[in-house]
């Protein structure tokens, strides 16, 4: 495989997130992310102590999602699930961002609740990803949550849970890369199906890649030329 394929697998988050996923499934994802080297799996919590026993010294990092996939839990349940998943062996989180509140203007609040997962995250070495489901925001609504996870100390602002009306889109990466410091990472997710479509999305800025369909990502016979 071409440097530039493998540097793509070093950018995917290889997901599974479906509410039937059973726990075959999460073997056969975490055999797959060691032989491709992705970023690292991104599993449901219930399975994170599998999917880390799997992994343990293959270099790939469990990842799994909080509040997922509406958001809007207390801080106190979104703390405690949190605290789980890292327990558990999990060393990314993909925190929901409680879109309710902001919506409602409680920025505070949620900044505070952002700001108490990157916390707990950092103090067990672990990096927080925060969702904050662009397709809710208007522009001026995406700058805003984007500086609010700045300011809460968030590793990475990701821009769809896969869940809502419509993913990523190259005008969310570049708004947001726009808005963001250098250091912020930014994280891509929802309906990227194509290696094409993802390599669009790393030139507009992203740092990662969330996919369930990341092994068609690699396909080097797919768009040869792009």
């Amino acid at each position: 495989m071409s440097k530039k394929f493998t540097d793509l697998a070093a950018r995917i988050d290889h997901t599974l997130l479906r509410p039937d996923t059973t726990q075959a499934q999460i073997a056969q994802l975490c055999a797959e992310a060691a032989a491709a080297g992705f970023a690292s799996v991104c599993v449901p919590p219930c399975y994170v102590r599998f999917a880390a026993e799997r992994l343990q010294g293959s270099g790939v990092p469990v990842c799994t999602v909080i509040g997922f996939p509406l958001g809007y839990q207390i801080t106190k349940v979104k703390f405690f699930e949190a605290h789980q998943a890292l327990a558990d062996g999990a060393t990314e989180l993909d925190m929901v961002m409680n879109v309710a509140a902001f919506k409602s203007g409680r920025l505070e609040e949620v900044e505070d609740e952002i700001g108490q997962l990157a916390e707990l995250c950092h103090f067990r070495q672990a990096l927080l990803k925060v969702i904050i489901e662009t397709a809710l925001l208007t522009e001026a609504e995406i700058l805003a949550a984007c500086q609010l996870c700045v300011a809460a100390g968030a590793d990475f602002v990701k821009t769809s849970t896969g869940f809502a009306s419509r993913g990523a889109s190259v005008a969310d990466i570049e708004l947001m890369r726009k808005a963001l410091p250098g250091d912020m990472r930014i994280k891509a997710s929802g309906g990227i199906r194509t290696r094409a479509a993802a390599l669009t999305l790393v030139a507009a800025g992203a740092d990662r890649i969330g996919s369930s369909n990341s092994l068609a990502l690699l396909a080097e016979n797919e768009n040869p030329a792009s």
